[in-house]
């Protein structure tokens, strides 16, 4: 056979599962293999083919050799089972049959023609799986969770094997899919759709994504409809999934309102008891039906009053129709309501007479309406007339003929009219009736009626009768008979009698008789008057009371009495008579303009008065004799009086008061006018205070002048110069009428002002000299002189101000005795500062100070400059520098000299090549006018390079060497000094000074602990900052503190601990109470505020566990009883071991749950307990502290470097010390830098003080040598001439000291109303709140050296007296007299801020005084200096002995107010000789410069003897900064006073305004 031929793909076992092998999950791969497969099935049929007839030729061969053998009966193998089509939903479980009987060959199964392989499980198809058993020739292929993809051709083959061939057999699995979705087009299911009626209406049902697709049924309602036409499509849309789309085309109407449409999908895949359907429902707008009424008939008649309910109902209609009622053409009602597709509106209403013959109207329509529809009806409505109108005469005289007509209101039908004439029916009577327009008809009828005599009235009674509703209306008219009234009589009255002004008369007029009783009316003069009238049954009378005046003098009063019976009135009159008096008078001038020089005539004219009046004129109480008094006729039948006379007019008689009286003698009244001349003349200037005006320039000035001139109205023009100055605010200098405005004066505004006044009369001119003052402003200053030592220097500094002179420029410098070597000069705004024989140590700053007192001090600073040989600085830190090797090494070298100096480094006693290979550079420059630096550069440092170089500074003057190591990089060196900045109740502020780094960035760690605790704490310092702030801290407790370094390469030795704080027993009365405690406690013992916490929370968990002990319980019973009412009572004994066994566990668990409730309740117990015991010891602890205990003085205040203490500073004061008490009724101030910053309290006596002022302009930072401070101490510093004393006092000083508002020096107390002067401004202000100096940056600049303190110049009086308080060492920071400001300074063991201004140094204890003190020097020639140069103590000792501090400055409630009075007494004993002393000493005024030895103690004023201060020394000191100090916590020497007696002195101090700090 050929190779070519067709057989089917037949494969053995081994040659299936080579390819089997190489399939993978991946289609694109299946498909490769596939193709691959095919070509090997191609090549394996021909090899089979060629085998297949090798192999019958052997077995015919082996046949043939074996013919003498038994035949052999072997079966085929065959299909015992065919597979067959199967169609299976997507989702489910499809199976494919196949068994083989007598199997022999491999078994296989096939999809499309690929092979999937002999295993039971098919790689590639985790779906697919084959079941059965071999030995029972099962092969079926089961495949889960059916899926689009296999839907396919599959084939069952058996290989052939041992002479048998091979079989198969095809089946087809065909997959079904149900319908993904079903929709109707645009509407979702149950939706309405809204359509006109027979409007084009086209449904789109789609049944999407269907296998195979899907059949569409449409059903209108539940009946399935078949529309003659419908358009059905079917396409695939994706792959193996079909869209059926089915669209139904209506024309709705009305029928089809609410009808659903309903689109079915039918499908072999769906259950027909869950159909896929989509609805709608139709909503056809058609227009409503007629509207029809109902609650009435046409024709029906309706009551007046009746209850009427008129129906409109309309049915149909989409939407519903909406009703409205109309009443004759005007709508009545529109509310309706709707029941499905019926519309209705009631109109309920009573009948009324309107109603009758009126037409209302239904419309109903919608919005398919075109118009309308309408529906109406006519009412008839019957009523009666609701009354009768009689019309007629009220009024007849006997035998009158008198018509009378009825009229009704309208009726229907209409009403019959009956009439009774007093009390008589009149027949034959007719009627006419007119239809109304209101509706109805209204009748009308006249009679005539004749009066009868001896009658009063005539009765008339008219019926209007409705004959269908019997109704009847009744109406009455009465006719009365006129009779004419008798003649009036007027009584109270009689004529001539006179009658005062003023009094009250009343007349009284009376008429009788008469139908009607007659009307009285009264008249004065024919003007009709008010009475009161009075009726009888027979008369009447009228009565008016009159309040006589001017009027009813020869007034006619008439009384007329008259009815309708009468044409003519009756009357009586009388006449009155009234004395009266003038009511006016009136003066007149002639002429009418006054001026001075001519004679005017004053008139005085009176009015009317009976009798005539008496004239008379005053002056200021003094009759004038009067001329010509004349009188005529007046009204009211008075007379009318004048009176006149002449004055000559002077200026002086301008306003001039003149009276003129009119006296009624018979009546005892009078009447007064008084008139002011005005008499016109020019301008008169009041004379100023002074012809001078003085402003400070910037400020503004007013410059005010009055005039005197008629008219006032005066026009002002100011000129300077012949210019004219504008009028208005809105230049800066500007006239204001009399006054001339500087909004802000300028210097140039200075000169004479004219101000000229002019009016009608004339004018006048005043001429106004303007000054101005300004502040001093130093215009030059000479540049750095540089001289030869022993050579003269001069100095120059040029001012300009006003006022100026020798006296407001002033040299100064810190430490510097100006009196030795200089001398000053002054020439044309020009001061020289002569210097003779200049020296190394005269080199520095000299400040030119200059202050006028108009405006701030300004100063500059004049370097003098005396050549000297170099000094190089020989600080640690610039002794040593570090550096790794391979590194770049830098090696500083700092000098002053002058001129600058040539550096040389030297290594060996060899010349370094500098500059001249890469290993050696030199960096140079200039840091001031006297300080240079060389900093020598190694590149790669080797081993070699570290060692010891010399630095050679040299100039003309001569040469300095110091020698400068070069050292491998290392853990740094120890800090030099931790100082404390800062003590709060929580917190400490604490500060060091950095050593020699190592050459590498070093860090900072402090370590604190409480003094009787071993436990650190342990705190990191901020990044490039010396300065730490630790919170949290336990109040009242003493912390010692300690700080190391740390770099790279290692870490140095803490400090010791030696620094020591202690923190505040209670913030103060500002801090919250919630905030007591501060941060979390420094140590493993609870503070009192947490103790609180702990009790709280071990008694609420005490409860917890009680409660869940109980609930645990209670469980444990219940579910015990429920578990034995459920098995019974009768347990066997086995049950009842088991029972017993099980309920052993939640026996022991309740046991345990209570007994550790009770442990619980047991340390509850415990720590209430001693929760009450610790509270009742701290209390006891509190009342019983001794006065030997140490007493810990603390104070908040700011922190700056120049506010840095040592750490004994703000601890305790002596172990000896009194205990301080604070019954003042004052706390002190809670300043904590970490929050922000106050100010503090400061008492004088009891009573508060302000906080001293903290001035920043014009001063120079604290850091600096040249901060000149300047002692102040008079409140009125630009009033002080200069002298010690204080007698030559201004007149407002004199006045404020005599009513007590202020003290002179120096006691500073300020005015009662909490306001301080300020010597700037000259002028009481409000205190403003504490500037503090800006926190120093340690990072910008090396820390400031403590060691810049220098010590203090002590006099022989004043050591003696000093010795005497216990040794006080006074210890200053750089201060002499300057620029107005205090420093503040720091005590140390200095008292709470409300004790400050007194400070007692108690014996043992040292007390020093830090910061910018103000220097007031005793005179040399009494105190004789003790310092020593080199800083070393001076002492000196003496017996004397003072008084322990008076009680409420140092106070221990444990004294008597005897012992008080007794130390008063020994005070004053004792301390009157050294008072004595003390003020025989030249006192330094204020105002006056000051020039003090640096280091100097000074005496600033000592008052008399019950002065207000008591037994006090105000003093400051004085001290120079040196920045070459290594210590910041230690001085340059000190001054030290030891003393032999246990006495204290009080030492105070004041800032530049004279507050006593």
């Amino acid at each position: 056979m050929a190779c070519n031929m067709a057989l089917s793909p037949v494969l053995t076992k081994e040659e299936a599962q080579q390819p089997q092998q190489q399939q993978q999950p991946n289609q694109a791969l299946q498909q490769q293999q596939t193709k691959w497969q095919q070509h090997a099935t191609k090549r394996r049929r021909c090899h089979q083919h060629w085998i297949k007839h090798l192999q019958i030729l052997g077995m015919a061969v082996i046949a043939l050799s074996l013919t003498g053998l038994a035949p052999c009966h072997a079966q085929q193998q065959k299909f015992r089972t065919t597979p067959h089509d199967l169609q299976v939903l997507e989702g489910a479980e499809a199976m494919m049959r196949c068994e083989v009987t007598n199997v022999a060959g491999a078994v296989q199964w096939t999809k499309d023609g690929f092979a999937l392989g002999f295993s039971a499980v098919i790689p590639g198809f985790p779906r697919y799986s084959v079941l059965g058993d071999r030995k029972q020739g099962v092969y079926n292929l089961r495949i889960s969770n059916a899926s689009i993809n296999d839907d396919a051709e599959y084939q069952c083959q058996v290989g052939p094997a041992r002479l048998n061939s091979a079989i198969r057999a095809n089946a087809k699995l065909t997959v079904i899919s149900p319908p993904a979705s079903i929709e109707i087009k645009g509407y979702s299911h149950n939706s309405k759709v809204e359509v006109r009626e027979n409007q084009d209406l086209q449904l789109k049902c789609i049944v999407a994504n269907a296998k195979p697709a899907a059949q569409i049924v449409w059903y209108r309602g539940n009946v399935e409809y078949k529309p003659e036409k419908r358009d059905d499509l079917v396409e695939e849309s994706i792959p193996k999934r079909w869209t059926t789309t089915s669209s139904l085309k209506l024309k709705p109407g009305s029928d089809d309102d609410y009808t659903e449409y309903t689109c079915q999908a039918k499908h072999k895949a769906l259950s027909p008891d869950m159909p896929m359907r989509a609805t709608v429902q139709l909503s056809v707008l058609y227009p409503p039906g007629p509207p029809y009424i109902e609650g009435y008939s046409q024709g029906d008649t309706l009551r007046r009053g009746q209850s009427v309910e008129l129906m409109c109902r309309s049915r149909g209609g989409n939407p519903p129709a909406q009703l409205i009622w109309y009443k004759n053409g005007s709508q009545i009602r529109m509310a309706y309501r709707t029941a499905g597709r019926l519309s209705e509106n009631i109109y309920a209403f009573t009948a009324e007479a309107g109603d009758n013959k009126a037409r209302f109207r239904c419309e109903a329509s919608n919005v398919m309406s075109q118009t309308p529809l309408k529906a109406e009806v006519d009412l008839s409505v019957l009523f009666a007339p609701t009354h009768v109108t009689v019309m007629g005469p009220t009024e007849a005289r006997v035998g009158d003929v008198v018509p009378l007509t009825c009229n009704t209101a309208p009726s229907n039908p209409p009403a019959e009219i009956k009439w009774m004439v007093g009390g008589r029916q009149v027949r034959n009577t007719t009627f006419s009736k007119i239809i109304s327009p209101e509706g109805g008809w209204t009748s009308t009828s006249n009679i005539t009626a004749i009066v009868e005599p001896h009658k009063r009235s005539l009765v008339v009674i008219c019926h209007g009768l409705n004959m269908q509703l019997t109704e009847n209306v009744v109406s009455t008219h009465t006719i009365n008979v006129l009779y004419p009234p008798a003649p009036p009589l007027i009584s109270g009255y009689i004529e001539g009698q006179i009658i005062p002004a003023g009094s009250v008369q009343k007349l009284l007029c009376v008429s009788s008789g008469g139908n009607p009783l007659a009307t009285l009316t009264w008249y004065k003069n024919d003007k009709r008057i008010n009475s009161v009238i009075r009726a009888a049954d027979k008369s009447v009378s009228a009565e008016i009371t009159i309040l006589a005046n001017v009027t009813d003098n020869q007034a006619q009063y008439r009384c007329e009495a008259s009815n309708s019976a009468t044409e003519i009135p009756l009357f009586q009159s009388t006449t009155l008579s009234v004395h009266f008096a003038p009511e006016t008078v009136k003066i007149r001038i002639e002429p009418e303009e006054l001026r001075p020089g001519m004679q005017a005539a004053i008139i005085c004219d009176s009015s009317s008065s009976n009798p005539p009046a008496k004239l008379s004129w005053w002056k200021d109480g003094i009759p004038i004799e009067g001329i010509n008094n004349t009188s005529k006729p007046g009204l009211w039948g008075g007379t009318v009086s004048t009176l006149e006379f002449r004055v000559n007019i002077t200026q002086e008689m301008n306003g001039v008061v003149y009276t003129c009286q009119s006296a009624n003698e018979a009546l005892q009244r009078s009447v007064h006018e008084a008139i002011s001349l005005d008499v016109l003349y020019r301008p008169k200037f009041v004379p100023p205070p002074s012809s001078t005006a003085v402003g400070v320039e910037g400020e503004s000035l007013q410059v005010a002048l009055q005039t005197k001139a008629n008219p006032t109205a005066v026009e002002y023009k100011w000129t300077k110069d012949g210019s004219t100055i504008p009028q208005g605010g809105e230049h800066r200098i500007f006239a204001d009428g009399g006054s001339l405005n500087f909004s802000r004066l300028h210097r140039d505004d200075a000169g004479v002002y004219s101000c000229s006044a002019s009016n009608t009369q004339g004018k006048a001119t005043l001429n106004i000299t303007v000054v101005v003052e300004y502040g001093t402003t130093i215009k030059a200053v000479s540049e750095n002189i540089i001289v030869n030592p022993g050579e003269d220097a001069m100095l120059s500094c040029s001012v300009e101000g006003k006022p100026l002179t020798e006296e407001h420029v002033k040299w100064e410098r810190v430490g510097y005795d100006m009196t030795v070597k200089t001398s000053t000069t002054f020439a044309n705004g020009t001061s020289y500062l002569h210097l003779k024989n200049a020296q190394r140590e005269d080199v520095g700053n000299f400040r030119c100070v200059a202050d006028n007192r108009v405006a701030n001090p300004t100063n500059r600073d004049v370097l003098l400059i005396v050549k000297f040989a170099p000094e190089i600085t020989k600080s640690p830190t610039m002794m040593r520098a570090a550096s790794g090797t391979g590194e770049r090494g830098r090696l500083p070298c700092r000098a002053q000299a002058s001129p600058r100096p040539q550096f040389i480094w030297r290594q060996d006693k060899k010349d370094l090549p500098i500059n001249r290979t890469y290993k050696y550079e030199v960096e140079e420059r200039k840091i001031d006018s006297l300080t240079y630096e060389s900093a020598l550069i190694v590149d790669k440092v080797a081993p070699a390079d570290y060692g010891a170089y010399e630095c050679i500074a040299r100039n003309e003057l001569g040469e300095t060497v110091e020698t400068v190591r070069l050292e491998i990089t290392s853990q740094p060196d120890p800090p030099l000094s931790l100082n404390i900045l800062n003590v709060t109740h929580d917190a400490v502020t604490v500060a060091w000074t950095p050593g020699f780094d190592g050459g590498l960035k070093a860090s900072y760690r402090v370590r604190y602990r409480i003094v009787d605790r071993e436990q650190y704490k342990y705190i990191d310092g901020l990044p490039n900052s010396h300065k730490l702030t630790i919170a949290g801290l336990r109040m009242d407790t003493l912390y010692l503190f300690s700080v190391m370094a740390w770099n790279e390469l290692g870490q140095s030795a803490y400090l010791p601990d030696l620094t020591r704080a202690q923190t505040k027993e209670a913030p103060p009365p500002s801090q919250p109470a919630s905030s007591l405690g501060g941060g979390p406690p420094t140590t493993s013992q609870t503070p009192l505020g947490g103790t609180s916490a702990m009790l709280l929370v071990g008694v609420g968990a005490g409860i917890v566990v009680v409660l869940l002990n109980v609930f645990v319980i209670g469980c444990c019973l219940h579910k015990r009883n429920e578990k034995r009412l459920k098995r019974g009572l009768e347990l066997m004994p086995a049950e009842l071991s088991e029972d017993s066994a099980a309920g052993n566990i939640p026996n022991l668990v309740i046991i345990g749950i209570s007994l550790a409730a009770f442990g619980f309740l047991l340390v509850n117990a415990a720590l209430v307990a001693w929760f009450f015991v610790h509270q009742r010891r701290k209390k006891v602890s509190e009342t019983t502290n001794q006065p030997g205990k140490t007493a810990t003085i603390e104070m908040y205040a700011p922190s700056s470097y120049n506010d840095t203490v040592t750490g004994e500073t703000l601890s305790s004061v002596s172990e000896k010390s009194e205990s301080y008490s604070n019954e003042g009724g004052s706390q002190p101030e809670y300043i904590d830098e970490a929050r922000k910053k106050a100010a503090s309290t400061y008492l004088v006596e009891g009573a508060d003080m302000p906080p001293p002022r903290y001035q920043k302009d014009g001063t120079l930072p604290v850091l600096y040598p040249n901060n000149i401070v300047n002692a102040c101490t008079l409140p009125h510093p630009r009033h002080n001439n200069g002298n010690a004393t204080a007698i030559h006092m201004s007149r407002d000083d004199q006045m404020l000291i005599s009513k007590g508002i202020y003290i002179p020096s120096p006691s500073p107390a300020p005015p009662p109303d909490g306001s301080y002067y300020n010597m700037n401004s000259d002028r009481y202000l409000s205190y403003p709140p504490m500037e503090y100096p800006a926190a120093l940056d340690f990072s910008a600049a090396p820390p400031m050296s403590m060691a810049h303190l220098q010590p203090i110049t002590v006099t022989s009086q004043a050591a003696a007296l000093l010795a005497s308080n216990g040794g006080a060492t006074l210890m200053g920071n750089g201060t002499a007299g300057g620029s107005g400001t205090l420093r503040r300074g720091i005590l140390r063991g200095i008292p709470q801020p409300d004790v400050t201004h007194h400070t007692t140094a108690v014996s043992g204890s040292p007390m020093q005084m830090l910061h910018d003190l103000h220097p007031v020097n005793l005179s040399a020639t009494t105190l004789t200096t003790s310092t020593m140069l080199n800083g070393s103590m001076t002492t000196a000792a003496t017996t004397s002995t003072l008084p322990r501090q008076p009680h409420g400055i140092l106070k221990d409630p444990n004294r008597s107010k005897q012992q008080q009075q007794q130390q008063q007494l020994q005070q004053q004993h004792q301390l009157q000789h050294q008072h004595q002393q003390l003020l025989n000493a030249s006192l330094v005024g204020v105002g006056v410069p000051v020039s003090a030895p640096m280091g100097s103690m000074q005496i600033l004023n000592l008052p008399a003897q019950g002065s207000g201060m008591g037994s006090n020394l105000l003093m400051t000191t004085s001290a120079t900064y040196d920045p070459t100090g290594a210590a910041m916590s230690s001085f340059n020497g000190g001054a030290a006073v030891s003393a032999a007696s246990a006495g204290g002195l009080p030492v105070a101090y004041t800032d530049a305004d004279g507050h006593l700090v």
